[in-house]
């Protein structure tokens, strides 16, 4: 018969399983994190846009590489914040200037974690710190609601806590909001707070954590019109400007937008339409 502590363990066990061993990092530039267990996967091939082909955010471009840049050769560098209009590439240039860091034979690997696994971001951090390799650890769409807790644990890798933030991992995310948070319940918690001006003090500030803040407008219409040219010739989509500024705009007026997104949108379209192949 079974001792009823093992199967109290072997419960527990399946409840909460064993992290795996850490990945051998030299086989991938590229990881997710996962939780539940905690493990590394790494990607094969990542899904990106190449730097070049990314029109009309040149001042970020530049500063953003700059930066990793310092820390892939081992120089300070620092937590980046990529805030703004939707579709305008934020998440695109991250991973287009890791690209084109790796390019440049320097190591350094990418590592995304979702939002929703914020809460495990100290145990990914013990494994990244006992690595011997440079780490860019990257969140995509973060933001908070007003009852959400898990800003708190993103202080562990902006702050670093007790132990520091380890010299190995900088840590880039992008979102829509400045702030990381509606601006309406910034005000609806100031409303009812008995002293407004710290009600949300806390989480307001968290964006003041990072080092970089770089800010994504919306772009005029003759960038919509350069980015989509620059994807027909890097592609070979053959196409004459009048027909190209013909569609275009009709297709940025269909979705009631016009961004990196919808440019690229457009392209695919059209290169499915021209029977392209975009690799």
């Amino acid at each position: 018969m079974t001792d009823p502590l093992e199967r109290i363990a072997a419960a527990l066990e399946r409840m909460a399983p064993a992290p795996t061993d850490p990945p051998e990092f030299g086989t991938a530039d590229a990881f997710v994190w996962h939780t539940d267990p905690d493990r590394l996967t790494p990607v094969d091939r990542v899904n990106r846009v190449d730097l070049p082909l990314l029109l009309g955010i040149d001042r970020s471009r530049d500063t953003l590489l700059a930066n990793t840049l310092q820390f892939a050769k081992g120089l300070p560098a620092n937590n980046a914040l990529l805030w703004g209009a939707r579709g305008m590439g934020k998440s695109s240039l991250v991973k287009a200037v890791h690209a084109e860091v790796a390019a440049q034979g320097l190591a350094l690997k990418i590592v995304e974690v979702q939002r929703e696994d914020l809460p495990s971001i100290g145990r990914l951090l013990g494994i990244l710190r006992a690595a011997d390799a440079r780490f860019l650890l990257f969140c995509d769409d973060l933001s908070f609601s007003h009852d959400d807790e898990h800003y708190k644990s993103l202080k562990a890798v902006l702050d670093g806590g007790i132990e520091g933030r380890p010299d190995n991992v900088v840590f880039y995310a992008t979102s829509n909001r400045r702030h990381l948070m509606p601006r309406d319940m910034i005000e609806n918690e100031r409303s009812s707070a008995i002293s407004p001006s710290e009600a949300t003090e806390e989480k307001v500030s968290l964006s003041d954590r990072f080092g970089l803040w770089l800010g994504f407008h919306p772009c005029s219409q003759d960038e919509y019109l350069a980015m989509i040219r620059g994807y027909c010739d890097a592609f070979g989509i053959a196409i004459d400007d009048e027909t190209l500024r013909a569609e275009a705009i009709e297709w940025q007026a269909t979705r009631g937008a016009r961004s990196g997104r919808v440019a690229w949108q457009y392209v695919t379209d059209l290169a499915g339409r021209r029977g392209v192949v975009l690799i």
